[in-house]
């Protein structure tokens, strides 16, 4: 990985320092000449219940244009501030900030408009940026009728729950995925053009059980979506409009950099193409250069603007020396476990595949910075040094995979502990009744929290592969009570296509390809061995390292020979291999497996 020299990087962060002093304080100074915005939800349902008003909540990202933009034209309009001021209670959030919220109303993006009586119930939702006129007349229709917008609410009470997919509902999903894919231009049929995580992960596990069809899509998708890559600095742009890969929206969120970097080493694998590392490289170069804190942790993001409000179309068409000769979009340097842990699986997946000790030693530094700065006892972490709500389902759920991937690419046994710890901190403080984990704990705040669709993807994945490694069966009741919320139809069939609940139900219906190696640590073929497996394709693996001197494994479910020398051993369901000695002896085997079994 690309780290630069000490004296460029100095020079980075200045520019970086100097240009969020800059822009932060004309943020703040268009705000407080317009409205005097609440900044806790607690006090200002507070103040809405004392002087009976309605709170307008504004969600914004603090790297978003049209926030920005809202800003200094829908916020600065003396009549909106004289309506706002004048019967509402005003709240600002930074969505980054609050999980919770960012994942209720993720549907609205940023920024989103949100009107809540001061109970807490819903009474208008708009998305978007709204232009003055547009938002005077709908401050004025809710003054003079606040009773709530008809909304089609999801009624789950009568939902069946169950921990895996009926045969009919499962090819419903994978016929809309199909049915979603753009064949010519890659990505989603839609106008915004993003690389969407869980229907290319969903293609590279289909074509790795030979579909070719599926391995077409994922090939024309990640190859296509290099256009959002900066040519530049690196890292990649949130999406593009216009319903193909050349209008992009020039924010760079680090939960998208993670995102891209992990699926385009699992692409790598999955189909054999080395050309694909080159975008999971740029991605983690600038991750190092830009978004690493010196201190420990990853920062959030960095602005689409380089001067907030306005298009910055030609500061991104310039080089290296035109961008810095004019400044550095802000970079909020908030650090989040989210963010931080998120960047510490990317990169412990691509140490597993790809042996780079360099992208192994930052996912070690960026997860024993969230263990020290962001812990909570029982195994939880916060999100910020200090939250105003929480803790969140995001924070753990990202550290416990990551400590995961770091079990896998180092097979140090106390990464193992930090993810089983993790799934035990969820499912004792976010465990919904019926079915589902919340994106809060219940009651901390007083918009309730929602279950969230792609988190309980994430978890029910996550906590059913740690099941295998830990063989303990609360990890599995965790990931089958996430499944049985996604598993509604109601759920299942909410969005347009939604791959990852196929994934997270196949995966429990099924073992993941067991591979240990067996041999001393400090023994070179072991070593090498254990390299071998970590390159093997696909993220639904149990990949171990037996050394006798440590005690049985965590799951001991497959006692192995006393051997003269290190050795691999394959299993599946229902057959452990003969002792393999070198990597193509387990290249071998594999193939003769997948021949024997096309579907593995």
């Amino acid at each position: 990985m690309h780290t630069g020299n000490r004296t460029s990087l100095i020079a980075l962060w200045l520019a970086a320092l100097l240009a969020l002093s800059a822009t932060s304080g004309n943020a703040r100074a268009a705000e407080d000449g317009a409205l005097d915005w609440l900044r806790s939800d607690t006090d200002a349902f507070e103040r809405a219940r004392q002087q009976q008003r309605p709170v307008l909540l504004y969600l914004e990202a603090v790297w978003c244009h049209w926030c920005h933009v809202m800003d200094a034209q829908t916020y600065a309009d003396p009549a909106v501030v004289e309506l706002v001021m004048g019967h509402f209670v005003p709240l600002r959030i930074d969505q980054d900030a609050r999980p919770d919220l960012a994942t209720r109303y993720r549907r609205w993006g940023w920024p989103a408009t949100i009107v809540l009586a001061p109970d807490g119930s819903e009474i208008v939702k708009r998305q978007g940026y709204i232009e003055p006129g547009p938002m005077r007349r709908l401050l004025q229709a809710i003054i003079a009728d606040p009773s709530p917008e008809s909304a089609a609410a999801v009624d789950l009470s009568e939902a069946p729950a169950r921990d895996s997919l009926v045969p009919t509902l499962r090819r419903a999903l994978v016929d809309a995925h199909r049915a979603a894919f753009d064949p010519v231009l890659g990505g989603l049929r839609q106008g915004q053009k993003f690389l969407d995580r869980d229907s290319v992960e969903y293609a590279l596990v289909r074509a790795a059980a030979g579909d070719s069809d599926e391995g077409a899509r994922a090939t024309l998708t990640l190859d296509a979506a290099r256009a959002l890559l900066d040519p530049v600095w690196g890292g990649v742009y949130q999406y593009s409009t216009h319903g193909d890969w050349q209008h992009p929206h020039y924010e760079k969120l680090t939960v998208r950099q993670a995102e891209y970097l992990r699926v385009y080493v699992l692409g790598a694998a999955a189909l054999a193409q080395p050309r694909q590392l080159e975008v999971a490289a740029a991605i983690g170069g600038y991750l190092e250069r830009f978004m690493r804190a010196h201190e420990g942790g990853y920062y959030t993001s960095q602005d689409a603007d380089l001067v907030p409000g306005r298009h910055s179309a030609d500061f991104f068409a310039l080089d290296e020396v035109g961008r810095r000769a004019r400044g550095m979009p802000r970079i909020d340097t908030h650090r989040y476990a989210r963010e931080t842990g998120m960047v510490a699986e990317a990169l412990a997946t691509m140490a597993e595949y790809t042996g780079d000790a360099d992208a192994l030693a930052a996912a070690v530094a960026a997860a024993g910075w969230v263990l020290r700065e962001r812990a909570l006892p029982g195994g939880g972490f916060r999100h910020d040094l200090t939250d105003a709500a929480g803790p969140y389902l995001a924070d753990t759920l990202a550290m416990g995979r990551a400590c995961l991937a770091l079990y896998r690419a180092t097979s140090a046994r106390h990464w193992l502990g930090c993810a089983s710890s993790a799934v035990t901190f969820i499912d004792a403080r976010m465990r919904a009744p019926a079915a589902g984990y919340f994106s809060a704990v219940a009651g901390a705040a007083p918009i309730p929290p929602a279950i969230d669709v792609d988190e309980n993807i994430s978890l029910a994945r996550f906590a059913n592969l740690l099941a295998h490694y830990t063989g303990q069966d609360p990890h599995r009741a965790v990931a089958a009570h996430a499944l049985r919320h996604l598993a509604r139809p109601q759920v299942a069939r909410a969005r347009r296509t939604d791959p990852g609940i196929v994934l997270a139900a196949d995966e429990l219906q099924s073992d993941p390809l067991h591979v240990v190696v067996v041999g001393a640590r400090g023994d070179t073929t072991a070593q090498g061995l254990f390299a071998a497996l970590g390159r093997l394709p696909g993220w639904y693996k149990r990949i171990e390292w037996w050394d006798r001197a440590e005690g049985p494994l965590p799951n001991h479910d497959v006692e192995y020979p006393v051997l003269s020398k290190p050795a691999a051993f394959v299993c599946t369901e229902r057959v452990c291999s003969l002792p393999l000695y070198s990597p193509a002896e387990i290249s071998e085997h594999l193939a003769l497996l997948r021949s024997a079994d096309p579907l593995r």
